[in-house]
């Protein structure tokens, strides 16, 4: 009889075993696969594809900058799905990621479906099979979903994707291009014909949030936030909450701010607590967390060395500048050149840029005036970089540096010639007038196609946050945002009060 029960016993373990519920093992392959990852064993890389669940499905589609989408729905148990995976990755790896071959065009996704979150997603896609692949618009899978007998839909069924061949063939089909397998990084680009065609600029605000991003990045992993350099890092913060042309990007700001006497009270350099390297700030991702990162669109040069992190920046930089309002000039003239000292981390370029900041003498009382310094400035720099990438052949010969903005984008702003100096005469007030547009409006129109931008044109409360005098200063800073933002309104006060009861009060100048 014991027999019996030792035999039962070991049945039952098994049958335990075998039906073991789906999202378990699948968080536990999913942590093992993260270890190997993050390890990088036998020489993997992590994966190209970007892995969607129902929480964050509809974030990831919406924010992509990508024009096409594919989504992979599949089952981590499913043999099939395992053996395919591959394919699959040949494919996402010339689309996706920061080392993209044709970065910007496909946003290659995948949802398990054998984990109970996304029940109810793969449900509304009728998935009846693994693998199944649809296609479609990013935007037209967000809140959606696809049943065999619709007569129209705006996503399609991938129905010829059994190898990556297939998959890359059938892509091929849909957009009328001849990309390959074994395409490598800017080889076979398509840029565009004129990527200073101001219908382009739009496209930049991803640019600009990828700058942004990568600049904090820098920032953090170099440790650059030191006693000395606090307060200039809190100018900047300040501007960028306040004036950001990405909304992402000033809420990203704006929560930093709040919570930055937090993350780096004055003793914080004194103590251990820097060696605990932070995961609160590692976590807070200014530019927001479900925007798919690692691409240039605006920026993005044909070669890889070329463009890129410097374009975004200075389009960052001349889109603060033309959003500012007259009592605010001085302030981000220093706010910018303190942060380019100290936290660019090209030395040569940041020497040239603080001797540009050094020279001015006299204070700008016009935002206007500040606008076209900066533009004058980024002129000088660029022909000083004309000289030395023609003599080194370093330049990007799709797009070498030049004088802007050149003649077919605003002829208006030349007067002519002065053929005594060899210099160009301008018409300031067309320049700056060209500035406003091109770094303003039409650089945040992509938000508008995005219905971000009210109904009638104007963004919405929650998303711009008014700068007021109260800037100079982070507990002005924090009004500013409480006022101008209900959403960072109880953080702000919150933040405000904390810094009330410290004794003595700081103030930043």
């Amino acid at each position: 009889m014991s027999r019996v029960y030792l035999y039962l016993g070991v049945l039952l373990c098994m049958i335990s075993l075998c039906c073991s519920s789906p999202s378990s093992l699948g968080s536990r392959r999913s942590i093992l696969r993260e270890v190997q990852d993050n390890g990088k064993s036998g020489g993997d890389h992590p994966d190209y594809a970007v892995e969607l669940n129902a929480s964050n499905f509809d974030a990831v589609l919406k924010e992509t900058p990508a024009t096409f989408a594919v989504v992979e729905f599949f089952a981590h148990w499913c043999p099939a799905c395992r053996n395919y995976k591959p394919h699959y990755e040949k494919v996402a790896r010339l689309f996706n990621g920061a080392d993209a071959v044709h970065p910007g065009i496909i946003l290659m996704t995948r949802v398990d479906c054998a984990s109970k979150i996304n029940t109810k997603l793969c449900d509304k896609f009728s998935v009846g099979h693994y693998p199944m692949l649809f296609w479609g618009h990013p935007s037209k899978f967000v809140g959606s979903g696809w049943e065999p007998k619709q007569e129209k839909s705006d996503i399609r069924v991938v129905d010829d994707a059994r190898t990556a061949d297939r998959l890359l063939n059938w892509i091929n089909i849909q957009l009328g291009s001849s990309f390959g397998l074994d395409d490598q990084k800017f080889q076979n680009d398509h840029l565009s014909a004129n990527i200073s065609d101001p219908v382009q600029i739009a496209r930049a605000i991803y640019d600009v949030e990828e700058a942004t991003s990568t600049a904090f990045d820098i920032i953090l992993d170099h440790k650059m936030i030191k006693p000395e350099t606090r307060a200039s890092l809190i100018k900047f913060l300040q501007l960028l909450s306040a004036h950001h042309p990405s909304r992402r990007c000033r809420k990203g700001s704006a929560e930093f701010l709040v919570s930055f006497d937090d993350l780096y009270p004055t003793d914080f350099w004194s103590t251990n607590k820097q060696e605990d390297d932070k995961s609160s700030v590692k976590n807070l991702k200014i530019c927001g967390k479900d925007v798919p990162r690692g691409y240039w669109m605006f920026c993005r040069g044909s070669k890889n060395e070329t463009r890129g992190f410097s374009c975004g920046l200075w389009v960052l930089l001349h889109s603060l500048s033309v959003r500012i309002e007259d009592g605010e000039s001085q302030f981000t003239f220093n706010a910018i050149c303190d942060f380019v000292h100290n936290f660019f981390i090209c030395e040569e370029c940041r020497q040239h840029f603080y001797e540009m900041c050094s020279s001015v003498s006299t204070h700008f009382n016009k935002a206007r005036d500040f606008a076209l310094w900066l533009w004058s400035s980024h002129n000088k720099v660029n022909e000083r970089l004309m000289k030395e990438e023609a003599s080194l052949g370093t330049g990007d010969p799709k797009f070498p540096k030049t004088i802007w903005p050149p003649k077919q984008l605003c002829s208006s702003c030349y007067l002519g010639l002065d053929q005594r100096m060899n210099k160009i005469e301008w018409n300031e007030d067309e320049v700056y007038k060209f500035l406003t547009e091109y770094y303003g409006r039409t650089l945040a129109s992509l938000y508008k196609d995005r219905d971000i931008i009210g109904s009638d044109g104007t963004e919405g409360a929650e998303d711009l946050i008014v700068a007021t005098n109260a800037i100079v200063v982070p507990v002005g800073a924090a009004l500013a945002i409480a006022v101008a933002s209900c959403a960072f309104g109880a953080l702000a006060c919150y933040w405000r009060s904390q810094q009330k009861s410290r004794k003595p009060r700081r103030t930043w100048k």
